[in-house]
């Protein structure tokens, strides 16, 4: 079981670090529109999935766990996300 673990967990591709305006991008291009700030943070609302991304507005890159919960709570998959940063 461990083994099958490991290999599936090397197989994915690994999220490099990001701005938080690289992930707003990619919202935004997916449909999001910026429904309010709250704080140092930036909500965003897609209004035909009726889901939503909250985006950290600071200086510095995401964490890679932030990243992964950020575009899990937004419908995304790591590798859409990959796509994009690639396609530019």
């Amino acid at each position: 079981m461990i083994r099958w673990l490991l290999r599936s967990i090397s197989s994915m591709p690994k999220l490099p670090a990001v701005k938080p305006r690289e992930v707003a991008r990619f919202i935004e291009s997916c449909g999001f529109l910026l429904d309010h700030v709250s704080g140092s943070h930036f909500i965003y609302f897609n209004p035909v999935s009726k889901r939503r991304a909250v985006i950290p507005r600071h200086n510095r890159d995401i964490p890679k766990g932030t990243l992964l919960s950020l575009l899990r709570e937004a419908g995304f998959t790591r590798e859409e996300f990959l796509e994009f940063l690639e396609n530019g």
